[in-house]
């Protein structure tokens, strides 16, 4: 970041401005300002990444306030754009109210966490009425630069060098600034880390599922309560950019602890013992006082809730109240999510190398313990490149070269596949201390054959038993040793000796007995009848547990040598595709039948859909599950009955359309894709047309009787 240069100058404000009538109108506003003002090398440019961010999730906040922000390679220098609208615009606040105070934030590509800093000022200032009250009342450009200047970037108050086109001199004079809350909120962290002697100290920590707005806002609330009523509170926020731990003396000094959180807490072992206030962040930036009232009635209460010994990896953490089967099924879920980005490299790398060097590179010629791929890579180099090579058919020299290089790669990210899903399930039961034994699990399951089903139990025996140690009340000189020691050693020590001596056969011929009735199920009706099961899974919960079993059944299979998996592959991929392109189909066709937020997300849904991203239907399931969900479960069974009936097959585990060279019988993939979706979009159609209806009617009665 350009320490002397200022983010907001007069040229980057509009007050009462007319920026049209939908948020995307606001953004293409904001994005030119920021170009005229010469901070943008293209608005076209900048308005088409704010719009993409902004696709991902509303950026608009409680109180007619948005940010939208992006990086962007059009942006020439971090930048803060400001507009005051004459007709507040929707952005998808949680209250309702439309914004009429907008913030564009331009980060450069290379701004490392910038935005999000920049965010976090932005948001703590927000919650401070004098802040949003002086940027409605301002008279011009220069005193809302004065103002914001003075929240987010206090340092150039001093008349700064550097500031561009006389800036200077205008934001040194801020001192009287109405805004006035940076200093403050300045004098007021010193204060927070150095209270009075005597003084009750509450602490914290806030986060929300993006890591952005509603971390520092909660964190400002509760800290404004405890200045209400005399008392320190520090709160923790814990969002996407560079977290500022609380002082450890300042949590030793802490009465009582409040957790405003929508993710688990990191490093929750730091507050062990004290009374604790759990809630949900919105509970904070929505009342914050009653959370501190509520914290200071716990000091004196035997009987309140305290956050648990042992921290993160204590069964009694966190996750304690859960109900087991949801904590399992939770723990099962973090594995599958850790483990597709195993999946997706080394199946995409595998695919490319496929592509440059021939499918005949993964075949060990007669006669030779390597296959071709490792026989190139150990005997070339770009300086000494192959040319006829026993057993390769199809390419030579560079290309033959290089795709063995990428199918090594591909097959050594492959090899992690079942480790990271044990691993990560064992984290998600046992926090940290269950990483290392979960993957020893995974490589244990792998060489007794057990496969991904033995990734499975051993990750899950593995969590559940380091968990019970970490729970243990052990003396304390042991603590210490406890979760980088004792816990992963007697983790994989008990757990270890189980799947190599008790269970690792039993579930090494279950995985056979699995694999065979895949074989014999890829022929025929049976295979059609799967495709069936396969694409009403997809489309089911659309990234929840029962699309990921779907999706870790086809990837954990995959072998390029086995047509029959490849064919279950092409099946689950082409059904997930189904859902976002038949919503953003049905959006673009009958608009009247959605909202307008819906509408917009349907402008994007359809490349998500061609990439294979089944979530990008997810906001219009979410918002009518009963008509939504039957209409892409019914296009899904289409789509994978009729892959599997054609027999196409994919050698590429994620994609979409874009691996149309890792697919066999591309044409016949397109086909189902576009047969499922056709389907699916007809009865999203009918089914919200019957919906709008029945409203309609439900409203002409009632009008009806309020008449008689």
């Amino acid at each position: 970041m350009t320490e002397n240069k200022p983010l907001i100058i007069p040229e980057l404000v509009a007050l009462d401005a007319d920026a049209g009538p939908g948020k995307e109108d606001v953004i293409e506003f904001l994005a030119a300002t920021v170009a005229g003002a010469g901070r943008a090398s293209s608005p076209d440019g900048l308005a088409a990444d704010a719009k993409k961010r902004e696709s991902t999730a509303p950026t608009g906040i409680p109180g007619g306030i948005a940010i939208p922000h992006c990086r962007s390679p059009h942006v020439l220098a971090p930048s803060l754009g400001f507009a005051r609208l004459a007709q507040p615009v929707d952005f998808g606040a949680a209250d309702g109210q439309a914004a009429d105070l907008i913030f564009m934030i331009a980060a450069p590509d290379g701004a490392d966490d910038f935005h999000l800093q920049l965010l976090a000022k932005l948001a703590r200032g927000l919650m401070q009425t004098e802040f949003t009250d002086a940027l409605r009342q301002a008279a011009d450009a220069e005193e809302i630069t004065r103002i914001v200047t003075q929240q987010v970037q206090p340092e150039l108050l001093d008349g700064g060098e550097g500031a561009e086109d006389g800036a200077a001199g205008k934001v040194g004079s801020a001192a009287d600034s109405a805004a006035g809350s940076g200093a403050a909120q300045t004098k007021a962290a010193a204060a927070s880390s150095a209270p009075a002697e005597g003084e009750t100290v509450i602490v914290g920590v806030s986060s929300c599922p993006t890591g952005i707005a509603h971390t520092f806002m909660a964190a400002e609330a509760l800290e404004q309560a405890g200045k209400d009523r005399g008392i320190t509170v520090a709160i923790e926020g814990q969002g996407s950019g560079k977290i500022d731990a609380l002082d450890p003396e300042l949590i030793k000094r802490a009465s009582a602890v409040i957790f405003a959180h929508d993710l688990p807490v990191k490093g929750r072992e730091r507050f062990a013992g004290k009374p604790v206030i759990d809630v949900g962040v919105k509970a904070a930036v929505n009342d914050a006082g009653s959370l501190v009232d509520k914290a200071l009635a716990a000091v004196d209460d035997p009987s309140a809730a305290r956050v648990p010994a042992g921290g993160e990896s204590a069964e009694e953490s966190e996750e304690g109240s859960e109900h087991w089967a949801r904590r399992l099924q939770r723990s099962v879920m973090t594995g599958v999510s850790y483990m597709i980005p195993f999946v997706a490299a080394g199946g995409l790398l595998i695919a490319l190398g496929f592509l440059l060097a021939g499918y005949d590179i993964a075949l060990t010629p007669k006669g030779a313990t390597d296959s071709v791929a490792q026989t190139v890579a150990k005997s070339y180099t770009l300086w000494n490149l192959p040319g006829e090579v026993s057993g390769a058919k199809h390419s030579t020299g560079f290309l033959l070269y290089v795709g063995s290089v990428l199918l090594l790669l591909g097959q050594a990210a492959m090899k992690f596949l079942v480790p990271a899903l044990a691993g990560y399930i064992a984290f998600g039961l046992a926090g940290r201390p269950g990483i290392a034994p979960g993957f020893v699990m995974g490589v244990v399951a792998v060489e007794v054959g057990a496969g991904f089903i033995g990734g499975l139990v051993g990750g899950i025996l593995a969590g559940y038993f380091a968990a019970w140690l970490a729970g243990l009340d052990v003396p304390r000189w042991l603590r210490g040793l406890m979760p980088v020691v004792v816990i992963p050693l007697g983790t994989t020590l008990v757990v270890g000796s189980l799947m190599y001596m008790l269970l690792g056969k039993p579930l090494a011929a279950l995985m056979t007995s699995l694999q065979n009735g895949l074989t014999s199920m890829s022929g025929g009706g049976s295979a059609v009848v799967l495709g069936v099961i396969l694409g009403l899974m997809m489309c089911f919960d659309l990234g929840g547990p029962v699309n990921k079993a779907a999706y870790l059944f086809a990837t954990a299979g995959l072998d390029p040598d086995a047509p029959a998996t490849m064919e279950i592959m092409a099946a689950v991929m082409a059904a997930g595709m189904v859902p976002p392109l038949a919503m953003s189909a049905a959006t673009f066709l009958r608009s009247r039948l959605f909202t307008k937020a819906e509408v917009e997300n349907g402008r994007s849904a359809w490349l998500l859909g061609l990439s294979f991203i089944s979530e990008g239907a997810i906001p219009f399931a979410a918002a009518d599950p009963l008509r939504v969900i039957p209409a892409t479960m019914a296009g899904g069974a289409v789509t994978g009955a009729m892959t599997m009936a054609m027999h196409v097959g994919s050698r590429a585990p994620h994609g979409g359309v874009f691996v149309a060279f890792a697919i066999t019988n591309f044409g016949g993939f397109l086909l189902a894709i576009l047969a499922g979706t056709v389907l699916s979009t007809a009865l999203v159609i009918v089914l919200k047309g019957l919906g709008r209806n029945a409203d309609g009617k439900k409203g002409v009665e009632a009008q009806a009787a309020a008449a008689a």
